[in-house]
Protein backbone atom coordinates (compact mmCIF):
# COMPACT_ATOMS: atom_id res chain seq x y z
CA UNK A 1 0.00 0.00 0.00
CA UNK A 2 1.51 3.40 -1.07
CA UNK A 3 2.88 5.39 2.38
CA UNK A 4 0.26 8.42 3.05
CA UNK A 5 -1.86 6.73 0.62
CA UNK A 6 -4.73 6.08 3.10
CA UNK A 7 -5.01 9.60 4.95
CA UNK A 8 -4.11 11.51 2.06
CA UNK A 9 -7.38 9.93 0.28
CA UNK A 10 -9.54 11.24 3.42
CA UNK A 11 -8.13 14.72 2.70
CA UNK A 12 -8.46 14.64 -0.91
CA UNK A 13 -10.89 17.14 -1.52
CA UNK A 14 -13.82 15.09 -3.38
CA UNK A 15 -16.70 17.48 -4.76
CA UNK A 16 -20.13 17.38 -3.34
CA UNK A 17 -19.27 15.73 0.16
CA UNK A 18 -22.40 13.82 1.65
CA UNK A 19 -21.62 14.41 4.87
CA UNK A 20 -22.16 18.00 6.75
CA UNK A 21 -23.06 19.45 3.30
CA UNK A 22 -21.56 22.83 2.55
CA UNK A 23 -19.35 25.43 5.07
CA UNK A 24 -20.44 27.64 7.67
CA UNK A 25 -18.03 30.31 5.98
CA UNK A 26 -19.59 29.71 2.67
CA UNK A 27 -22.68 28.50 1.54
CA UNK A 28 -24.66 27.72 4.77
CA UNK A 29 -27.77 29.44 5.80
CA UNK A 30 -28.75 30.22 9.27
CA UNK A 31 -30.88 28.37 11.47
CA UNK A 32 -33.87 27.70 9.75
CA UNK A 33 -36.17 25.99 12.82
CA UNK A 34 -36.39 26.40 16.01
CA UNK A 35 -36.64 23.54 19.05
CA UNK A 36 -39.82 22.12 19.98
CA UNK A 37 -40.65 22.00 22.79
CA UNK A 38 -38.08 25.17 23.40
CA UNK A 39 -36.22 24.35 26.27
CA UNK A 40 -34.88 26.17 28.84
CA UNK A 41 -30.88 25.49 28.47
CA UNK A 42 -28.62 24.95 31.03
CA UNK A 43 -25.53 27.42 31.26
CA UNK A 44 -22.02 26.09 32.44
CA UNK A 45 -18.61 25.60 30.68
CA UNK A 46 -17.26 22.14 28.58
CA UNK A 47 -13.93 22.81 28.12
CA UNK A 48 -13.21 26.49 26.90
CA UNK A 49 -16.69 27.09 25.79
CA UNK A 50 -19.64 28.88 27.24
CA UNK A 51 -22.29 26.58 27.05
CA UNK A 52 -25.45 27.31 25.80
CA UNK A 53 -23.60 28.14 22.38
CA UNK A 54 -25.40 31.33 20.75
CA UNK A 55 -28.16 30.44 18.48
CA UNK A 56 -26.67 32.92 16.18
CA UNK A 57 -23.29 30.59 16.14
CA UNK A 58 -25.56 27.67 14.55
CA UNK A 59 -25.41 27.04 10.65
CA UNK A 60 -27.99 25.14 9.05
CA UNK A 61 -27.19 24.18 5.01
CA UNK A 62 -30.11 21.17 5.77
CA UNK A 63 -33.11 19.90 7.20
CA UNK A 64 -32.70 17.49 9.69
CA UNK A 65 -32.57 14.06 8.61
CA UNK A 66 -31.87 14.85 5.02
CA UNK A 67 -28.80 13.19 5.88
CA UNK A 68 -30.34 10.08 7.40
CA UNK A 69 -28.43 8.48 9.95
CA UNK A 70 -28.26 4.34 10.64
CA UNK A 71 -30.60 3.46 13.55
CA UNK A 72 -30.77 -0.55 12.49
CA UNK A 73 -27.42 -1.58 11.45
CA UNK A 74 -26.26 -4.56 10.21
CA UNK A 75 -22.58 -6.45 9.89
CA UNK A 76 -21.11 -9.20 8.48
CA UNK A 77 -17.94 -10.56 7.49
CA UNK A 78 -17.25 -8.61 4.78
CA UNK A 79 -19.23 -6.82 1.59
CA UNK A 80 -18.85 -10.20 -0.26
CA UNK A 81 -22.33 -10.76 -0.35
CA UNK A 82 -23.51 -7.56 -1.58
CA UNK A 83 -24.81 -6.44 -4.97
CA UNK A 84 -23.56 -3.58 -7.05
CA UNK A 85 -26.60 -1.54 -8.72
CA UNK A 86 -26.37 -1.20 -12.70
CA UNK A 87 -26.02 2.22 -12.03
CA UNK A 88 -22.88 2.11 -10.55
CA UNK A 89 -19.65 3.12 -11.98
CA UNK A 90 -17.95 0.39 -10.15
CA UNK A 91 -15.20 -1.52 -12.55
CA UNK A 92 -14.25 -4.49 -10.63
CA UNK A 93 -12.03 -5.34 -7.91
CA UNK A 94 -12.67 -6.09 -3.91
CA UNK A 95 -16.06 -3.89 -3.21
CA UNK A 96 -14.60 -2.75 -0.15
CA UNK A 97 -10.64 -2.76 -0.75
CA UNK A 98 -7.97 -2.67 2.28
CA UNK A 99 -6.99 0.58 1.79
CA UNK A 100 -10.42 1.96 2.13
CA UNK A 101 -10.78 4.07 5.85
CA UNK A 102 -12.75 2.79 8.53
CA UNK A 103 -13.76 3.54 11.82
CA UNK A 104 -12.72 0.89 13.82
CA UNK A 105 -13.83 -0.27 17.58
CA UNK A 106 -13.28 -2.85 20.12
CA UNK A 107 -15.75 -3.57 22.74
CA UNK A 108 -15.44 -6.97 25.35
CA UNK A 109 -13.81 -8.92 23.22
CA UNK A 110 -15.58 -8.26 19.94
CA UNK A 111 -14.23 -6.00 17.05
CA UNK A 112 -16.61 -4.06 14.53
CA UNK A 113 -15.56 -1.72 11.65
CA UNK A 114 -17.67 1.23 10.06
CA UNK A 115 -16.34 2.17 6.68
CA UNK A 116 -16.12 5.91 5.84
CA UNK A 117 -17.96 4.80 2.31
CA UNK A 118 -21.28 4.35 4.38
CA UNK A 119 -20.48 6.99 7.30
CA UNK A 120 -19.64 9.97 4.58
CA UNK A 121 -23.23 9.60 3.68
CA UNK A 122 -24.96 8.74 7.14
CA UNK A 123 -22.84 9.96 9.44
CA UNK A 124 -23.95 8.62 12.71
CA UNK A 125 -24.71 5.42 13.39
CA UNK A 126 -26.75 3.98 16.06
CA UNK A 127 -25.42 0.65 17.60
CA UNK A 128 -26.07 -1.60 20.23
CA UNK A 129 -22.47 -3.04 20.79
CA UNK A 130 -21.83 -4.35 24.43
CA UNK A 131 -24.48 -1.74 24.97
CA UNK A 132 -25.59 0.87 23.26
CA UNK A 133 -23.03 2.62 20.96
CA UNK A 134 -22.78 5.77 18.76
CA UNK A 135 -20.63 6.13 15.86
CA UNK A 136 -20.11 9.47 14.19
CA UNK A 137 -17.92 10.71 11.33
CA UNK A 138 -17.89 14.36 10.04
CA UNK A 139 -16.58 14.89 6.42
CA UNK A 140 -15.85 18.13 6.89
CA UNK A 141 -13.64 17.72 9.56
CA UNK A 142 -12.46 14.44 9.00
CA UNK A 143 -13.22 13.65 12.93
CA UNK A 144 -14.28 10.00 13.40
CA UNK A 145 -16.39 10.19 17.38
CA UNK A 146 -18.12 7.26 18.68
CA UNK A 147 -19.35 7.35 22.57
CA UNK A 148 -22.47 5.72 24.43
CA UNK A 149 -25.71 6.36 22.99
CA UNK A 150 -26.95 7.57 26.28
CA UNK A 151 -28.19 10.89 27.45
CA UNK A 152 -29.08 11.64 30.98
CA UNK A 153 -28.46 8.13 31.57
CA UNK A 154 -31.07 6.80 29.23
CA UNK A 155 -30.39 4.62 25.89
CA UNK A 156 -31.60 6.90 22.96
CA UNK A 157 -31.46 7.55 19.25
CA UNK A 158 -29.20 10.45 17.74
CA UNK A 159 -30.09 11.64 14.23
CA UNK A 160 -28.43 14.17 12.53
CA UNK A 161 -29.69 17.68 12.48
CA UNK A 162 -28.63 19.29 9.38
CA UNK A 163 -26.79 22.16 11.53
CA UNK A 164 -23.09 22.91 11.91
CA UNK A 165 -21.07 24.76 14.63
CA UNK A 166 -17.74 25.47 13.89
CA UNK A 167 -18.37 23.61 10.69
CA UNK A 168 -18.81 20.38 12.57
CA UNK A 169 -21.65 17.79 12.44
CA UNK A 170 -24.63 18.88 15.29
CA UNK A 171 -26.26 15.82 16.18
CA UNK A 172 -29.78 15.79 17.80
CA UNK A 173 -31.17 13.43 20.47
CA UNK A 174 -34.58 11.96 19.98
CA UNK A 175 -35.06 12.14 23.84
CA UNK A 176 -34.65 15.82 24.73
CA UNK A 177 -34.23 17.27 21.46
CA UNK A 178 -30.75 18.78 22.61
CA UNK A 179 -28.46 19.67 20.25
CA UNK A 180 -24.81 17.71 20.48
CA UNK A 181 -21.51 18.76 19.06
CA UNK A 182 -19.83 15.94 17.38
CA UNK A 183 -15.97 16.72 18.17
CA UNK A 184 -17.17 18.16 21.34
CA UNK A 185 -18.88 15.08 22.51
CA UNK A 186 -21.36 17.65 24.34
CA UNK A 187 -24.85 19.21 24.10
CA UNK A 188 -24.36 22.59 23.47
CA UNK A 189 -27.71 23.46 23.03
CA UNK A 190 -31.49 22.29 24.65
CA UNK A 191 -32.56 20.44 27.56
CA UNK A 192 -29.43 18.59 28.38
CA UNK A 193 -27.08 21.44 27.70
CA UNK A 194 -23.60 20.81 29.05
CA UNK A 195 -24.00 17.24 29.61
CA UNK A 196 -21.17 15.34 27.94
CA UNK A 197 -20.88 12.12 26.19
CA UNK A 198 -19.16 8.86 27.63
CA UNK A 199 -16.29 8.43 24.69
CA UNK A 200 -15.45 4.59 23.72
CA UNK A 201 -12.18 4.23 22.11
CA UNK A 202 -12.10 3.93 18.38
CA UNK A 203 -9.55 3.88 15.45
CA UNK A 204 -9.62 6.08 12.12
CA UNK A 205 -7.42 3.19 10.34
CA UNK A 206 -7.61 0.59 6.70
CA UNK A 207 -9.85 -2.22 6.30
CA UNK A 208 -7.09 -4.11 5.55
CA UNK A 209 -4.72 -2.86 8.83
CA UNK A 210 -7.95 -3.58 10.88
CA UNK A 211 -8.58 -7.16 9.42
CA UNK A 212 -4.86 -7.94 10.27
CA UNK A 213 -5.33 -6.59 13.67
CA UNK A 214 -8.59 -8.04 14.35
CA UNK A 215 -9.15 -11.14 11.87
CA UNK A 216 -12.95 -11.80 13.58
CA UNK A 217 -13.90 -8.30 13.26
CA UNK A 218 -17.42 -7.88 11.74
CA UNK A 219 -17.78 -5.08 9.43
CA UNK A 220 -21.27 -2.73 8.86
CA UNK A 221 -23.00 -3.15 5.61
CA UNK A 222 -24.47 0.05 3.47
CA UNK A 223 -28.09 0.66 3.20
CA UNK A 224 -30.26 -1.39 2.12
CA UNK A 225 -28.75 -4.10 4.71
CA UNK A 226 -28.57 -1.75 7.31
CA UNK A 227 -32.01 0.75 8.05
CA UNK A 228 -32.18 4.59 8.58
CA UNK A 229 -34.63 6.98 9.31
CA UNK A 230 -35.70 7.33 5.61
CA UNK A 231 -36.17 3.30 5.31
CA UNK A 232 -34.32 1.04 3.38
CA UNK A 233 -34.26 2.81 -0.16
CA UNK A 234 -31.27 4.43 -0.37
CA UNK A 235 -29.90 5.21 -3.67
CA UNK A 236 -26.11 5.95 -2.82
CA UNK A 237 -22.98 4.91 -4.42
CA UNK A 238 -21.25 2.92 -1.77
CA UNK A 239 -18.78 0.98 -4.31
CA UNK A 240 -17.26 3.36 -5.89
CA UNK A 241 -14.87 5.99 -3.33
CA UNK A 242 -15.75 9.59 -2.78
CA UNK A 243 -11.84 10.22 -2.33
CA UNK A 244 -9.75 11.25 -4.67
CA UNK A 245 -6.41 8.35 -4.78
CA UNK A 246 -3.43 10.25 -6.58
CA UNK A 247 -0.54 8.09 -5.67
CA UNK A 248 1.31 9.36 -2.81
CA UNK A 249 -0.31 12.81 -2.79
CA UNK A 250 0.80 14.40 0.42
CA UNK A 251 -1.47 17.18 2.84
CA UNK A 252 0.70 19.62 2.74
CA UNK A 253 2.28 22.03 5.45
CA UNK A 254 1.48 25.19 4.03
CA UNK A 255 -0.37 24.39 0.93
CA UNK A 256 -1.58 20.97 -0.17
CA UNK A 257 0.17 19.28 -2.44
CA UNK A 258 -1.34 19.13 -5.78
CA UNK A 259 -3.49 21.77 -4.74
CA UNK A 260 -4.47 20.68 -1.41
CA UNK A 261 -5.78 22.93 1.00
CA UNK A 262 -3.68 23.06 4.52
CA UNK A 263 -6.61 22.92 6.32
CA UNK A 264 -7.01 19.09 5.34
CA UNK A 265 -3.72 18.36 6.78
CA UNK A 266 -4.30 15.48 8.94
CA UNK A 267 -3.15 15.98 12.72
CA UNK A 268 -3.72 14.16 15.64
CA UNK A 269 -4.36 16.17 18.83
CA UNK A 270 -3.47 15.82 22.70
CA UNK A 271 -5.19 17.69 25.13
CA UNK A 272 -3.98 17.88 28.80
CA UNK A 273 -4.22 20.21 31.94
CA UNK A 274 -5.13 23.48 29.26
CA UNK A 275 -2.64 22.52 27.02
CA UNK A 276 -3.77 21.57 23.35
CA UNK A 277 -0.59 20.34 20.69
CA UNK A 278 -1.52 18.91 16.91
CA UNK A 279 1.19 16.25 15.34
CA UNK A 280 1.17 16.75 11.69
CA UNK A 281 1.01 13.32 9.98
CA UNK A 282 3.74 14.77 6.99
CA UNK A 283 6.31 15.34 10.44
CA UNK A 284 5.44 12.11 12.00
CA UNK A 285 6.09 10.07 9.45
CA UNK A 286 9.34 12.18 8.76
CA UNK A 287 10.41 11.49 12.21
CA UNK A 288 9.12 8.12 12.27
CA UNK A 289 8.10 8.65 16.44
CA UNK A 290 7.89 11.34 18.39
CA UNK A 291 7.98 11.29 21.92
CA UNK A 292 6.90 14.83 23.75
CA UNK A 293 4.81 16.12 26.88
CA UNK A 294 1.62 17.71 27.10
CA UNK A 295 0.65 19.22 29.91
CA UNK A 296 1.66 16.56 32.64
CA UNK A 297 0.83 13.77 29.89
CA UNK A 298 3.83 12.16 28.38
CA UNK A 299 3.03 10.62 25.21
CA UNK A 300 4.61 9.00 21.93
CA UNK A 301 2.81 9.59 18.45
CA UNK A 302 3.79 7.54 15.39
CA UNK A 303 2.41 6.24 12.07
CA UNK A 304 0.90 2.65 11.65
CA UNK A 305 1.93 0.08 8.54
CA UNK A 306 -1.66 1.46 7.12
CA UNK A 307 -0.74 5.55 7.27
CA UNK A 308 -2.58 6.09 10.53
CA UNK A 309 -1.69 8.92 13.31
CA UNK A 310 -1.83 7.19 16.38
CA UNK A 311 -1.00 8.43 19.95
CA UNK A 312 -0.42 6.86 23.17
CA UNK A 313 0.62 7.74 26.85
CA UNK A 314 3.50 6.75 27.24
CA UNK A 315 3.35 5.83 31.18
CA UNK A 316 3.74 1.58 32.17
CA UNK A 317 3.69 0.43 35.85
CA UNK A 318 5.03 4.24 37.16
CA UNK A 319 7.67 4.92 34.40
CA UNK A 320 7.90 6.89 31.68
CA UNK A 321 9.31 4.84 28.55
CA UNK A 322 11.26 6.39 25.73
CA UNK A 323 10.22 4.33 22.13
CA UNK A 324 12.41 4.08 19.49
CA UNK A 325 11.55 2.76 15.53
CA UNK A 326 11.94 -0.87 15.42
CA UNK A 327 10.26 -1.91 12.39
CA UNK A 328 7.44 -0.46 10.23
CA UNK A 329 5.04 -2.66 12.38
CA UNK A 330 6.48 -1.88 15.90
CA UNK A 331 8.20 0.53 18.04
CA UNK A 332 10.71 -0.01 21.07
CA UNK A 333 10.94 1.10 24.16
CA UNK A 334 11.66 -0.82 27.92
CA UNK A 335 13.26 -3.89 26.58
CA UNK A 336 9.81 -4.85 24.70
CA UNK A 337 8.43 -4.37 21.15
CA UNK A 338 5.16 -2.81 21.14
CA UNK A 339 2.53 -2.65 17.91
CA UNK A 340 2.04 0.35 16.52
CA UNK A 341 -1.20 -0.18 16.11
CA UNK A 342 -3.00 -1.17 18.66
CA UNK A 343 -0.26 -0.09 21.50
CA UNK A 344 -0.08 -3.62 22.29
CA UNK A 345 3.47 -5.34 23.89
CA UNK A 346 4.22 -8.24 21.84
CA UNK A 347 7.28 -9.48 23.67
CA UNK A 348 9.92 -8.74 26.52
CA UNK A 349 9.09 -7.79 30.30
CA UNK A 350 6.02 -6.13 29.72
CA UNK A 351 4.45 -8.33 27.30
CA UNK A 352 0.36 -8.21 26.75
CA UNK A 353 0.31 -5.12 28.23
CA UNK A 354 -1.17 -1.80 26.04
CA UNK A 355 -0.45 1.61 26.02
CA UNK A 356 -3.62 3.99 26.34
CA UNK A 357 -4.57 6.16 24.00
CA UNK A 358 -3.96 10.08 24.42
CA UNK A 359 -6.70 11.72 22.72
CA UNK A 360 -10.26 10.60 22.42
CA UNK A 361 -10.82 12.04 18.45
CA UNK A 362 -8.03 10.30 17.17
CA UNK A 363 -6.70 11.85 13.87
CA UNK A 364 -8.80 14.42 12.04
CA UNK A 365 -8.18 17.18 9.63
CA UNK A 366 -5.80 20.56 10.79
CA UNK A 367 -9.36 22.78 10.58
CA UNK A 368 -11.66 20.33 12.88
CA UNK A 369 -8.81 20.56 15.19
CA UNK A 370 -8.01 24.29 14.62
CA UNK A 371 -11.54 25.21 15.21
CA UNK A 372 -12.11 23.42 18.62
CA UNK A 373 -9.05 24.45 20.07
CA UNK A 374 -7.65 28.15 18.57
CA UNK A 375 -4.45 28.32 20.75
CA UNK A 376 -3.07 24.73 20.15
CA UNK A 377 0.44 24.78 19.35
CA UNK A 378 1.80 22.57 16.15
CA UNK A 379 4.30 20.36 16.97
CA UNK A 380 7.10 20.69 14.35
CA UNK A 381 6.68 24.53 14.89
CA UNK A 382 7.87 24.92 18.44
CA UNK A 383 9.17 21.58 19.30
CA UNK A 384 12.90 19.94 18.37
Amino acid sequence: MNRRRLLAALGAGVAGLAGCSGSSSTNATREAFTLSPTPTPQRGQVGSVEIPVPRSELDQPLPRDAIPAIVDPVFAEDWSGLTVPDSSPYDGGPLLPADAPVLGVEREGADRAYPLRVLDWHEVVNDTFAGPLLVTYCPLCGSGVTAERRVDGEETVFGVSGRLWRDDLVMYDRATESLWSQILGAAIRGPRAGERLSLVPSSLTSWGEWQDTHPETRVLLPPPRSNTVSGRDATYDYFTPKYTYEGDQLIGRTGGARGQPAERRFVVGVERDGQARAYPFDVVVEEGVVNDRVGDLPVVVTTTPGDTLVAYDRRVEGSTLRFETDDAAHLRAGGSRWERATGRAVDGPHEGRRLDSATDTGPMFWKGWRNFHPDTSIYDEESD
